[in-house]
């Protein structure tokens, strides 16, 4: 049977899964009740430095996107970092890391960017017992007009910076939590591995609105008649996030660093995709927000069950296998065709592959008068929509062509696997090397 137990960085937990920084995470009772539920750690809402406290909104915190059938699909959030005292959070954290010393525990922090207030708030969190710490250089909205957050994780010269405060004042294995707000976020993970992060979190929260109510004529969630960008997650953001573990687990000033993926995880395959990306671990809010802690209990039992059937003992055995297929478009094998084919008996005639493939892509499906829809191979770029806009699984799918066939499109014959060429050897390519060209008699 599979073994769930992961070791991050040092840190051991039954299993992957825990619950990112966030309300799931503000206080003990809700951390006892979801390591009860069969969570592997959480990290613990984010600290700020001692004073008064941070001061939350009191109205609607959370707008959202839904699907047609009402299912959600992402939130926005305007919350801030804890409302709670500091010390009220310490003394909470001790006690739960000291009843549940098996379960992962780490605590995630904010303050200035200062070296004397990094280090006051890790020497007091050192105390309770935690297991780490994550450094939030990511959420977009509130704290992030104060410098902090986002403001922070944006500049990589000052993520590396107090990531250097944080080794050289604790022990503790040290998380950087990456902001999605930024061009190109392999340049704070470097910053981070740079100066001695033990590994980086990805995704934190995208900067947005997601709902103007056109009676009030406000963007959504609305405070008094007003409202502003917030921080959005859940299930519309994993592409967003996986692309951006790949590129931190492939670059190579980057690749190695551990990374904790976060970013619309809601079942064990959105796990399992991370964790074949280059994740050790995940983290999950809105799941947990959408269907309570128990949620754990699928993820656990569909991940161990999976493993199983693949023959993995461990999540190592699989942590960054899909990594090294993770390419640049110019290395793809433009010689590889493939054809759309509908199997009649599964067809339920709906037209939803004609209407798409005839308005919107390449008229490559025909339409009998008795409504039977058949490909014209000649017309067909294997562009795949019409797969995805079918309401059958397996009804459509697409044939690779074997070498030797002809594309009736273009009418190459498909060559030798041995031959097959990417954009850097194609005559297309205007930069491409012309003695490569004429040494395939092109």
């Amino acid at each position: 049977m599979a073994d769930l137990t992961t070791d991050f960085i040092g840190i051991k937990s039954p299993n992957p899964f825990w619950l990112a920084s966030a309300p799931p995470t503000d206080k003990e009772y809700n951390v006892r009740r979801a390591f009860e539920a069969g969570w592997g750690g959480v990290v613990w809402k984010t600290l700020g430095a001692e004073g008064p406290p941070i001061v939350n909104v009191s109205g609607p915190r959370y707008g959202a996107i839904w699907g047609a059938d009402r299912r959600l699909l992402g939130l926005n959030n305007i919350e801030l970092i804890t409302d709670r005292p500091l010390q009220t959070n310490l003394d909470e954290i001790k006690r739960v890391k000291q009843d549940y010393p098996d379960h992962a525990v780490v605590v995630s922090l904010m303050v200035p960017v200062e070296e004397d207030a990094w280090k006051d708030i890790l020497e007091r969190v050192s105390e309770t017992g935690a297991d780490g710490v994550e450094l939030n250089f990511g959420c977009p909205h509130g704290m992030a007009e104060r410098g902090m957050g986002s403001a922070v994780g944006q500049v990589p010269e000052y993520v590396g910076l107090i990531t250097s405060w944080v080794k050289k004042h604790s022990d503790l294995p040290c998380i950087v939590k990456l902001t999605p707000n930024i061009t190109d976020i392999t340049k704070p993970a470097q910053a981070a591995k740079e100066n001695g992060a033990d590994a980086v979190s990805m995704i934190n929260t995208i900067t947005s609105i997601t709902s103007v109510n056109l009676d009030e004529m406000c963007p959504e969630p609305m405070i008094d008649g007003l409202g502003t960008h917030g921080g959005y997650c859940g299930p519309a953001v994993k592409p967003i996030a996986m692309n951006m573990v790949a590129q931190v687990a492939r670059k190579p000033e980057t690749a190695g660093i551990p990374i904790s993926g976060i970013g619309g995880v809601t079942t064990w395959r959105d796990a399992a995709e991370f964790m074949a990306l280059g994740a050790g671990n995940v983290q999950v809010c809105t799941a947990a927000m959408t269907y309570g802690f128990r949620i754990v209990k699928e993820m656990c039992s569909g991940l161990s069950q999976w493993m199983d059937e693949k023959g993995y003992t461990s999540t190592a055995d699989f942590i960054g296998k899909a990594t090294p297929k993770v390419t640049n478009w110019e290395h793809l094998n433009l010689d590889y065709v493939t054809k759309a084919e509908i199997d009649q008996d599964l067809c339920i005639s709906c037209g939803r592959c004609y209407a798409a493939c005839e308005d919107t892509s390449h008229q490559a499906i025909a339409m009998s008068d008795d409504r039977v829809f058949t490909v014209k191979d000649d017309e067909c770029v294997a562009c795949n929509l019409c797969v995805n806009v079918c309401p059958i699984d397996g009804c459509i799918t697409m044939r690779t062509l074997k070498p030797g066939e002809v594309d009736e499109r273009t009418g190459m014959t498909i060559p030798a696997v041995d031959d097959k060429r990417t954009w850097l050897e194609h005559p297309n390519n205007p930069d491409g090397d012309p003695l490569t060209c004429i040494s395939r008699g092109q």
